[in-house]
């Protein structure tokens, strides 16, 4: 276990054991930033949330006593940027993953403002917190009977070129629609004729997407892909990057000594960088470079609850299944839109209660 566990006080006045992570995921589960933004910066001032395990429904609680990181995933962070400010007062990094997908003629994601708003929220973001702290996903890719690769391709060529001065990085995946029952389900509820990807097929897009990033020298990566497209520039990607969080918070001593990182001085001329490197001892450069500090990576963190190709590291998620009205039909944390209708209506009823259902 990479977290403390700790004895906190509930809203009721039960003591009861509570996990106490250093980085939370906010979440892979549901769309924190758009929907649940309120509820998440009241629950950090109140100190914990309680979080129900998906497989088993066991409750867990989570104390905000060690954390200091949240990575955000999100299609519309716009509710959230209010509360960046106060995070920042409090002592909190983080950086967001930023879906930005342009399904929009297709109607796969009804809940998300048009494509065009959410480019100009990527650009707010980006210019208020700093490219580097904004990552652009393309996430998932779906063929289907009107969408080849070309098409993909022109969606997210379309993007990029808006975005090309706002990230220094792009991440994809490539729908899998076969491991999820839940997704094939939606699918074909929606009449959604999809194609899964073949390696003929990923291997076209990637060099499509080669061919483009000449013209925005993106880094980018796939996420939880098992193909390897290093041909095509395109590594695999960890979302939650023990490397990237070292090069925008090397000054957070908590932060660095979880990773398990020092810092050392450095003379200007050797300040480099290794930003993928995947080895338990590897170099990385702080992004101040004036600074000459370099760190290196001493411990793995791999997350082990993820799938097998995903290069995360270890963090808490505090999302729930079942509570993202973006209603997004390829989604794989949705069963049905009638539940998460249920939940987000009891959220609303009960904004102050300890979980995300407001159960």
């Amino acid at each position: 276990m990479y977290w403390d566990r700790i004895t906190i006080k509930t809203d009721g006045g039960e003591m009861v054991r509570a996990m106490a992570p250093v980085i939370i995921s906010a979440s892979r589960s549901t769309d924190i930033p758009a929907f649940y933004s309120d509820w998440l910066i009241r629950r950090i001032k109140l100190g914990y949330v309680k979080w129900k395990n998906p497989f088993n429904g066991a409750p867990s609680y989570v104390s905000f006593e060690n954390a200091r990181l949240f990575v955000f995933w999100t299609k519309n962070p716009e509710p959230m940027l209010q509360y960046l400010p106060f995070l920042e007062r409090k002592g909190y990094g983080y950086y967001f993953q930023f879906t930005l997908n342009d399904y929009d003629n297709e109607k796969f994601e009804p809940g998300v403002p048009d494509v065009g708003t959410r480019i100009e929220t990527f650009q707010k973001l980006s210019v208020g917190v700093g490219k580097e702290k904004v990552i652009w996903r393309f996430d998932p890719l779906i063929l289907t009977d009107r969408i080849g690769v070309d098409e993909l391709l022109k969606k997210m060529e379309s993007v990029g070129d808006q975005l090309k001065d706002y990230t220094h990085k792009l991440v994809f995946s490539f729908a899998d629609v076969g491991i999820y029952k839940k997704v094939q389900r939606n699918l074909c509820n929606h009449a959604i004729a999809y194609r899964e990807f073949d390696e003929k097929a990923m291997n076209e897009f990637a060099a499509g997407l080669q061919k483009l990033n000449e013209k925005w020298d993106f880094e980018i990566g796939t996420c939880c892909e098992k193909i390897n497209l290093d041909r095509y520039g395109i590594i695999h990607n960890k979302c939650i990057d023990d490397n990237l969080i070292a090069r925008l918070f090397p000054n957070d001593k908590r932060l660095m000594e979880f990773l398990g990182v020092r810092t050392e001085q450095s003379d200007l001329f050797s300040c480099g960088s290794d930003f993928n490197s995947d080895s338990d001892y590897g170099s990385i450069c702080s992004l101040d470079c004036a600074s000459r500090q370099t760190v290196s990576k001493r411990k793995s963190l791999k997350d082990k609850g993820q799938r097998a190709d995903c290069g995360c590291i270890t963090s808490k998620d505090i999302g729930q299944y079942n509570t993202c009205p973006h209603e997004c039909v390829y989604c794989y944390a949705n069963t049905s839109t009638e539940t998460v209708r249920k939940n987000y209506e009891r959220h609303k009823k009960n904004p102050n209660r300890d979980t995300i259902t407001g159960e």
